[in-house]
């Protein structure tokens, strides 16, 4: 009776072990809409009652705005216009920061006298503030999409550009030398040992290079620019339309969710050889 208790008692642990990790993710899923909850309703309060909604907005307000620029479209035409142009822009600057990034890391990491060389350039380079490039490219590009696709070509390029120099340089000694003595070339090398090793490192720097893509139009966009998210910001700040301003940033950060969701599943392609 004994050994038939304490089997019971197994399979009953083993029953809610199974059952914990979904249990687990719906009670983490309950306790963020709890959260969003509460600070919403917090927020609508003190809008109502505490603070003037004029300069602070409240989520009802941007709900309404939202809703009449789906609906209604915007001052400027329709809202999936303004979020196209922005979503090219920071696809495109994202596409190309994110290729000659990884180019120029890998091929710098891999080379100690190339690195040397053009290392104070690339860090002079990068401590220029990104609004005062964003203002030459309007005046180099105009306010066409050009110069918003270059703001965000600078965003995107540095934080992929260390994460794959870092990268290449992180290949195992022990790995490279074994490679070079079993006779590999330098374009075996590079497919076969560094991008393989350097692979997570690029990838973690794409996760957040969207987002920074997404700066750096709107950005762009905000300095001049006749269409987009950022044009949208900048009319509402000079009416002092709050809840326009808040709008557009949900725009944005449903549109920076929707392409880290794309990035996971394309992760997880790239790196189903890793070991979990």
């Amino acid at each position: 009776m004994a050994d038939i208790g304490i089997a019971l008692a197994d399979s009953r642990a083993a029953e809610i072990t199974i059952r914990t990790p979904k249990d687990r993710r719906w009670t983490v899923y309950a306790g963020r809409v709890l959260l969003v909850a509460l600070w919403l309703g917090s927020w609508e309060i003190a809008g109502t009652y505490w603070i003037d909604p004029f300069f602070y907005s409240k989520p009802s307000l941007i709900g309404q705005k939202l809703v009449d620029w789906f609906t209604e479209g915007t001052s400027y035409g329709s809202i999936w216009l303004q979020i196209s142009y922005t979503l090219q822009e920071a696809v495109y600057g994202f596409a190309l920061g994110a290729i000659v990034g990884v180019l120029l890391g890998v091929v710098l990491g891999r080379s100690r006298f190339l690195s040397d060389v053009l290392a104070p350039f690339i860090k002079a380079a990068n401590a220029i503030p990104r609004i005062v490039l964003a203002s030459l490219f309007v005046i180099w590009f105009g306010f066409g999409m050009s110069s918003k696709v270059a703001t965000a070509f600078v965003l995107v390029f540095f934080g992929v550009f260390f994460n794959a120099f870092q990268g290449a340089r992180e290949v195992p000694k022990v790995i490279d030398d074994n490679s070079r003595i079993l006779g590999a070339s330098r374009l075996q090398m590079m497919r076969t040992v560094v991008l393989p090793s350097a692979t997570s490192w690029i990838l973690a720097s794409l996760h957040t290079a969207f987002g920074f893509a997404l700066i750096g139009a709107i950005v762009g966009e905000y300095t001049g620019a006749d269409k987009g998210l950022g044009m949208l910001i900048a009319h509402s700040q000079g009416t002092f339309d709050s809840a326009g301003i808040y709008a557009a940033m949900i725009i944005m950060t449903a549109l920076a969710l929707l392409a880290e969701a794309v990035l996971t599943l394309v992760e997880r392609r790239l790196t189903r050889w890793q070991p979990r």
